[in-house]
C-alpha cells in the first residue's frame, strides 16, 4: 500500500498484492472513488446513527465509528493495489516527502481526493433524502480541538509507516483500527484528513464541521503528519549493530 511514483515499475505499484502497474487515470480514479466511498460511509453512518440513536450521542458516535473503521479496512484492501489507497492529502504529502510518489502525481492525488470527498458527501445526502447542497453549522473550534487533530494525524501516519515497514499486509487493519480508537480518544473525533475535513464542511449533519474551523483543522493535521514523518524516520534510520559499535569503540 501507498508506494507509488510517477515512473512506478511492476514491483513498485503497491506493497499490496497483486503487484501490477496501473495507468495514471486508473490510479486517480481509484483515489477519487475510494475517497468518495469513505465520505459516503462517514456522513451516511453519521446521519443513520443520529436518526436511530434517539438523542443518545454516544450511540450515534459508536455507529459512526464502527462503520468508518470497518469501511476503511475494506477500501484500503480493495484500492491499495490499484492506487495506494491514500484517500488523504496528509498521507500523500508524507509519501511525496519520502520520494515514493512524484510531486506531480501527489498534486493530482490531492485534487482527486478533494473532489471525491465532496461527491461522497453529496451521495450520502442523496441516500438519506437530505438537501444535496449544505454548509455545516457545527462548531469544532478551540485549541484543544486543533491539538486533538495534531495527535490524531500523528498517530495515523505512525500507524501507516510502522505497518508498511514491518507488517505491510496488516496495513488496512492497522489503519482502520487506529481510526476507530481515535474517534474516541481524541476530542475532535479524529478527522486526521484534510480532504475529509473540507468535504465534511459541506454537510450540516452529525459529522459536519463549520467552514470557519476547517483551516485550523487542516493546519494541525499537516503539522501532525510532518511530525510523525520526522519521528518515524528517526526510529527507522539504520544504525550499526550494538556489538559492532562496541567493538569499534574499543579499537
Amino acid at each position: 500500500m501507498l508506494r507509488l511514483g510517477d515512473t512506478a515499475s511492476a514491483t513498485e505499484a503497491s506493497l499490496e498484492p497483486p503487484l501490477h502497474p496501473f495507468s495514471m487515470s486508473r490510479r486517480l480514479g481509484g483515489e477519487a472513488l475510494g475517497t468518495a466511498l469513505l465520505l459516503a460511509i462517514v456522513v451516511g453512518s453519521g446521519i443513520m446513527g443520529e436518526r436511530l440513536a434517539g438523542g443518545n450521542v454516544a450511540i450515534a458516535l459508536l455507529g459512526n465509528t464502527i462503520a468508518t473503521g470497518t469501511g476503511l479496512i475494506v477500501l484500503i484492501t480493495i484500492f491499495g493495489p490499484l492506487c495506494g489507497a491514500h484517500f488523504n492529502p496528509a498521507v500523500t504529502l508524507v509519501f511525496a516527502l519520502r520520494r515514493q510518489i512524484g510531486l506531480g502525481t501527489a498534486a493530482a492525488y490531492v485534487a482527486a481526493q478533494i473532489v471525491g470527498g465532496v461527491v461522497g458527501v453529496w451521495v450520502a445526502h442523496a441516500m438519506f433524502a437530505e438537501p444535496i447542497l449544505q454548509i455545516s453549522t457545527k462548531l469544532r473550534d478551540g485549541r484543544a480541538q486543533a491539538f486533538a487533530e495534531f495527535v490524531a494525524t500523528f498517530g495515523l501516519i505512525a500507524a501507516i509507516l510502522g505497518s508498511i515497514r514491518f507488517r505491510p499486509e496488516a496495513t488496512p487493519m492497522a489503519v482502520g483500527l487506529y481510526i476507530m480508537s481515535a474517534y474516541w480518544f481524541t476530542a475532535s473525533t479524529s478527522f486526521a484528513n484534510p480532504a475529509v475535513t473540507i468535504a465534511r464542511a459541506l454537510t450540516d449533519s452529525f459529522s459536519g464541521i463549520a467552514p470557519g474551523d476547517v483551516p485550523m483543522f487542516i493546519a494541525a493535521q499537516l503539522v501532525g503528519a510532518l511530525a510523525a514523518l520526522g519521528v518515524m524516520r528517526w526510529f527507522f534510520t539504520a544504525s550499526p549493530p550494538l556489538a559492532l559499535s562496541t567493538d569499534r569503540a574499543r579499537s
